[in-house]
C-alpha cells in the first residue's frame, strides 16, 4: 500500500500546487462591432470573423460551421 514515509512540507505542497492555478478568460475586441468576444470565436453579437460576416447575428455559428457568406 502507497504510504508516504514523510509529511510533505508545506512548501514542496505549494510547488506542486503551483501549476494549478486559474487563469481569468481572455477577452478581445470585435473589429466590426467593438463587442467583447473570445479570441479566435464567432463575436456573438455580430456575427463577424476575421472581418467577415460568418454567421448571422446572434446565431454565433452554431450550426453553419464551415459555411462562409460574403
Amino acid at each position: 500500500m502507497a504510504v508516504p514515509k514523510k509529511k510533505t512540507s508545506p512548501s514542496r505542497r505549494g510547488m506542486r500546487r503551483s501549476h494549478q492555478a486559474l487563469t481569468g478568460e481572455a477577452y478581445t475586441e470585435c473589429s466590426n462591432c467593438g463587442e467583447l468576444k473570445r479570441p479566435h470565436h464567432v463575436c456573438g453579437h455580430c456575427g463577424h470573423y476575421d472581418g467577415r460576416e460568418v454567421a448571422a447575428a446572434g446565431n454565433s455559428g452554431r450550426g453553419l460551421k464551415g459555411v462562409v457568406r460574403v
